[in-house]
């Protein structure tokens, strides 16, 4: 599938299930402390380096977005789906949100203090990750951060492992080899969390969430 059908058919497919997804999924995500345990560290690290406007890429319904916005941060949200846009306007009117792909942002050059993409990069074909992760380096200012979350596994060989997702295909990584594609687009790791497998009763996978910082040089 080339990438104009592949991308083609990850928006069809979100379209076609973004009100069940914005009635199961932001209440998930409130109710595990360890799905958002990385947003208030991403949001500290982003005030601490003096602020500025940060993009929720695959926002979905809005619902991270508007937690960043109640930590204080300067946020807009990025989505795909036009089905998800409408459905984080409606729930979130105070808050910007536009139809999008995290490929090719329409944010110029460094003017990103922080980007944050939850769970956004499964559906990207392994080999063009290095092409969005050049993308997130692109919008960054120098010091910006980044936050990656994705379903992980612990083989670093492996460049990335398909699974049965609900909506689209999707591809889990392991956590350091995502960390060396980010360091080769000039993204350096300055955290991790990995959550045992244990804690998810449908696969049985770890969840990665990556910090990394473009640098101020």
């Amino acid at each position: 599938m080339t990438e104009p059908d592949l991308l083609t058919a990850t928006r069809e497919a979100y379209d076609a299930v973004a009100t069940r997804y914005a009635e199961d999924i932001p209440p998930q995500y409130r109710a595990e402390p360890l799905s958002h345990a990385m947003i208030p560290v991403f949001a500290e690290l982003v005030q601490a380096h003096g602020g500025g406007s940060v993009a929720d890429v695959g926002c979905g319904p809005g619902h991270v977005t508007a937690h960043l916005d109640s930590l204080g941060v300067t946020v807009f949200g990025v989505d795909l789906s036009p089905e998800m846009i409408v459905l984080a306007r409606s729930r979130h009117p105070e808050l910007r949100f536009e139809v999008g792909t995290m490929e090719a942002l329409k944010v110029e050059d460094a003017a990103l203090a922080g980007v944050l993409a939850n769970y956004s990069i499964i559906h990207t074909p392994p080999e063009r990750l290095p092409e969005t992760f050049a993308e997130f380096h692109r919008v960054l200012a120098p010091g910006g951060h980044l936050l990656l979350g994705f379903q992980a596994h612990e083989d670093p060989t492996k460049v990335g492992e398909s699974f049965d997702h609900l909506v689209s295909l999707a591809y889990r990584h392991s956590p350091d080899h995502i960390a060396g594609l980010l360091l080769s687009a000039g993204l350096t790791e300055v955290a991790r969390l990995v959550i045992s497998p244990d804690l998810d009763p449908r696969r049985g996978y770890p969840q990665a969430y990556l910090i990394a910082r473009r640098a101020v040089n």
